[in-house]
């Protein structure tokens, strides 16, 4: 399996670990408060970079902030690296032709 793919598999693994709380309730808040931290630092080490850590500091607030853990924060990071990201590169070295 390629790191593309591997990314996005992990990517929406944690983002459903991340929305439990939505699922038990009492244990929300508290679990979000164990798994802010690790989501962080989860986030570094699939995204390298100052990308990887801005990221980070976003998955960390969003799994803080009540009410936010819909939030799909390492399936966005995904969508940027890979179908973002890249096009804006192509856009940009085709208009410098």
């Amino acid at each position: 399996m390629n790191n593309k793919n591997k990314n996005l598999l992990l990517g929406i693994l944690f983002d459903a670990i991340g929305m439990i709380s939505f699922v038990i309730p009492g244990i929300g808040e508290f679990s979000d408060i164990i798994w802010a931290p690790i989501a962080g630092w989860l986030m570094t080490r699939m995204y390298k970079g100052s990308m990887g850590r801005a990221a980070a500091v976003v998955a960390f607030i969003e799994e803080l902030s009540p009410g936010l853990d819909f939030i799909p924060s390492f399936t966005l990071m995904w969508c940027y690296t890979y179908l973002i990201k890249p096009s804006k590169i192509e856009d940009f070295i085709h208009s410098k032709r």
